[in-house]
């Protein structure tokens, strides 16, 4: 199992939309995001920070990605 690389929100929206998702709506620096099927997730978007570990784990659960998966659609 590889290590993700460190992601801003803004390449994480890029990947997610090559999988699906469309942006649902955007509030302050959260973007919401659906895929079709209903699968539902928010990703920050900071000027200059990358997503933490822990929140990376979070959206990924969110949007029923493996680690390998989500790697592909970088």
């Amino acid at each position: 199992m590889t290590r993700l690389p460190s992601l801003t929100g803004e390449e994480i929206i890029k990947a997610l939309g090559r999988a699906g998702f469309q942006i649902l709506r955007q509030r302050g620096s959260h973007v919401y995001l659906k895929h079709p099927d209903g699968r539902t997730t928010v990703v920050p978007i900071h000027k200059g920070e990358s997503v933490g570990r822990g929140l990376m784990r979070k959206i990924m659960r969110d949007t029923d990605l493996s680690r390998e998966e989500f790697q592909k659609l970088l």
